[in-house]
């Protein structure tokens, strides 16, 4: 069997409005009901990512969604119109201008949990084969 992701934990301080910021930016479904203690953001037939409350620290991850250029539009639009600061870099400035230098197009965004999300067209990660 070909091993495939199936689904990250992401902590919160309020699962609910962090899994529907994202899945309405991202324009897939959630279910604040999910198994057990989930709020999940479906993010394909295969991956979702479910949401936890906590009250303990927790680091500040990364995710990155990789798009096509119909789809990179419809989210930009969608960040841009919820008036959600982004920027080309991974640890820049927020300047609102989205990065060109490997091809395709990215942005990156912060969600109010503090968790950086990405975007890009072209993965910079793997090589073409």
């Amino acid at each position: 069997m070909t091993i495939q992701l199936d689904h990250f934990i992401v902590s919160s301080r309020d699962k609910a409005a962090s899994a529907k910021l994202l899945a309405e930016l991202l324009g897939v479904p959630w279910g604040e009901a999910a198994a057990g203690p989930f709020t999940a953001v479906y993010l394909n037939d295969g991956l979702t990512l479910d949401f936890i409350d906590t009250d303990e620290d927790f680091p500040v991850e990364h995710f990155c969604f990789r798009v096509d250029e119909q789809e990179f539009d419809a989210i930009l639009a969608r960040i841009k119109a919820a008036g959600i600061k982004y920027r080309s870099t991974v640890r820049g400035p927020v300047d609102m201008k989205v990065d060109t230098q490997f091809g395709g197009r990215g942005i990156y965004w912060n969600e109010p949990e503090g968790h950086q999300w990405e975007m890009l067209t072209v993965s910079y990660a793997r090589q073409p084969t």
